[in-house]
């Protein structure tokens, strides 16, 4: 048995349809079945906390992976509790301190108040679509589409998310399909279609090729 054709096997805590998803995108695309036979035994993981997710997400907006990293690792570092409250009663000069823009700062107090005003239909996002939990987060400021659709993968583990703003999976496709030449986002949507409906699952691995440990928000 080849490396290509080795069964999956993720970790114990991956999505309960991420087996399904790469078989069905190993049968689908030559690319995506050499990369999932590259990463075996890891997976896309939700930290199970909505709000920490979404300030993650707020927090990585526009800059790297490693710079987004340190700039959190300083912000949590400010609290006891990564909480709403909490944010809410932090100095605005220490969250600057902790390299965070004015814009940021503003996006994350009104983050943390729309969570502690208990504004957010937290408790039926379960059951909600994905346009419709996006409609909902990119009502709070600073949230747009692609933070919302972070919020979707790492939070509610939604299986087909394409996240067509995202850099790095722009940039991984160029690399994995196209040998480094520019991809616009109407290739890329023709190019993701067969994916359906895990393009998740596609859009992980795709980050993977690019970045082999696995980011969390």
């Amino acid at each position: 048995m080849t490396a290509a054709t080795k069964p999956v096997a993720p970790s114990s805590d991956a999505p309960h349809y991420w087996v399904e998803a790469c078989k069905h995108l190993s049968r689908q695309d030559r690319v995506m079945r050499k990369l999932i036979a590259q990463h075996p035994q890891v997976s896309l993981k939700s930290r199970g906390d909505a709000f920490t997710t979404l300030a993650r997400s707020v927090v990585g907006q526009q800059i790297s992976v490693k710079a987004a990293q340190a700039v959190w690792d300083r912000f949590a570092a400010l609290t006891s509790h990564m909480a709403p409250d909490q944010v809410l009663a932090l100095p605005l000069e220490h969250m600057r301190s902790a390299g965070l823009s004015a814009r940021k700062v503003e996006y994350l107090l009104d983050l943390s108040a729309r969570f502690a005003s208990g504004d957010l239909h937290e408790d039926q996002w379960a059951l909600m679509g994905d346009e419709e939990i996006i409609k909902e987060l990119t009502a709070i400021r600073g949230v747009g589409r692609w933070t919302a659709q972070m919020f979707l993968i790492f939070y509610l583990l939604r299986p087909n998310v394409l996240p067509l703003e995202d850099v790095g999976l722009i940039h991984g496709i160029s690399r994995a399909y196209y040998s480094g030449e520019a991809v616009s986002r109407i290739e890329v949507r023709e190019l993701a279609a067969p994916w359906a409906p895990f393009a998740t699952v596609a859009t992980w691995y795709i980050w993977r090729s690019l970045q082999p440990e696995p980011v969390l928000y």
